[in-house]
């Protein structure tokens, strides 16, 4: 028997609980979060609501239990060295040190090691702690840039010209709201293409892939609006995307393989977890946009609802460094994942209402939402997600899209995520890419 720890309590961690319940391995599991999730808390021998800033407290949680292997979901723990702690009081650990983890939670890192090994993956850039020269590195590129924060923000730190910023002057006013706020950011030539997600795990030598990934970052359909943590997202039967060749992957898998190399020889510490490659195809060939040091949310609930490897199996062969004696498999099924979030989310969303939905789907995954008094109610982010699974993606997508309609509250949600419309239109726009 071993003691398991979840860190985390969102959609991402419910698709992970339910990996582990389903392990054949003996185990225990445990949850220590912000806010207690009732997916989640049906899974478990015990959860503990408490803030994961406090490491030593969440450390203490960990010792009182006997853990033997912790599984970090989201990446705040992993920037405040949750796993450096836990593993100093010798629990091993399913997710970075601190260290290496900055491949995530620093742009300016994360670019710095790309050009390690293959800067033409980056695009032309140029970082900022204050506005000195901001104004001419705009205009020379031509007005066509991205201006990242260089740090956690829960993907709302980017701002593209012409979607989110559509003059100098209010690029200026954005760079000088990050400069007040003590920060410091990244100015960046903007990528035309289609983005695309491929993860990883990860044991610091060996990288086993999962299936690519198409997120949906903007809240309203026909991609407009805030960017968001991410409203949905899908993937083929085959593994790949409709507009991404065999060679395209290749490069995408190359790449984290290099990025775990060279972090290794960075620091010295191996990369221990989940990889995640944030890429764009161009016309230039497959470019680099972000990384993540962790599952994506919604990415989690697509590649999980597909593995048919046992997930304990996974993590044992990461923290054991074996992972390349394990052959991981996922079903040849598609995914389409669709979120419902509060009316007015991101930006002013309401909150504290009820949320209603059978908690027993196979597809639901409930996010942000806390357990009042038998109630389920909204805390204000992302609330659920469901996702439908199926080989023919028309199918999956129809799955995915009463599951979200059926889940009452002040709720909404992106109709044209996974359909046949949307998935052509961006076909369409990487074949004029591409010329």
């Amino acid at each position: 028997m071993r003691n398991v720890l979840l860190v985390g309590s969102g959609a991402r961690e419910v698709a992970i609980a339910k990996q582990i319940k389903k392990s054949s391995s003996p185990l225990s599991l445990f949850c220590v979060a912000p806010t207690t999730n009732p997916q989640i808390k049906i899974l478990t021998t015990s959860y503990f609501e408490q803030s994961l800033n406090e490491i030593e407290v969440v450390v203490g949680v960990a010792k009182k239990l006997s853990i033997d292997l912790a599984i970090i979901g989201p990446e705040g723990p992993l920037e405040a060295g949750l796993v450096d702690a836990l593993e100093k009081e010798g629990i091993l650990c399913v997710g970075p040190r601190k260290n290496v983890a900055r491949i995530e939670t620093s742009k300016a890192f994360a670019r710095n090691i790309i050009d390690l090994f293959d800067g033409e993956k980056n695009p032309e850039r140029m970082e900022f702690s204050s506005l000195d020269g901001v104004k001419d590195f705009l205009k020379n590129l031509n007005e066509q840039y991205v201006i990242k924060y260089d740090g956690l923000m829960g993907g709302k730190g980017v701002k593209i010209s012409g979607e989110h910023l559509h003059s100098i002057e209010e690029s200026l006013s954005y760079a000088k709201h990050i400069v007040d706020g003590g920060g410091t950011f990244l100015i960046e030539e903007k990528f035309i293409g289609e983005e695309f997600s491929l993860m990883s795990f990860c044991d610091g030598t060996y990288c086993a892939h999962m299936p690519a990934v198409q997120d949906h970052k903007r809240a309203f359909e026909g991609d407009v609006g805030p960017n968001t943590g991410g409203m949905g997202t899908y993937s083929f039967a085959d593994h790949s995307l409709p507009f991404l060749s065999k060679e395209d992957i290749m490069a995408a898998q190359k790449t984290n393989e290099r990025v775990a190399a060279e972090l290794y020889k960075k620091t010295g510490e191996k990369f221990r977890g989940v990889l995640y490659g944030g890429f764009m195809l161009t016309g230039d060939g497959v470019k680099v946009i972000e990384y993540n040091a962790r599952f994506g949310d919604p990415e989690a609930m697509n590649v999980l609802s597909l593995l048919e490897t046992d997930f304990m199996d996974i993590c044992n062969a990461i923290v054991a460094g074996s992972l390349a004696d394990l052959k991981i498999v996922f079903a040849n099924k598609a995914t389409v994942c669709k979120y419902v979030v509060p009316v007015g989310y991101p930006n002013n969303p309401s909150k504290d209402f009820e949320v209603v939905c059978n908690t027993k789907l196979d597809g639901l995954y409930l996010a942000a939402v806390q357990e009042k008094d038998g109630v389920i109610v909204a805390t204000g982010s992302r609330t659920a997600a469901f996702v439908g699974v199926d080989p023919n993606i028309v199918i999956a997508e129809r799955i995915a899209e009463k599951g979200a309609t059926d889940i009452g509250g002040n709720l909404f949600h992106r109709k044209d995520i996974g359909t046949k419309d949307l998935i052509g239109r961006r076909k369409k726009h990487m074949k004029k890419v591409l010329g």
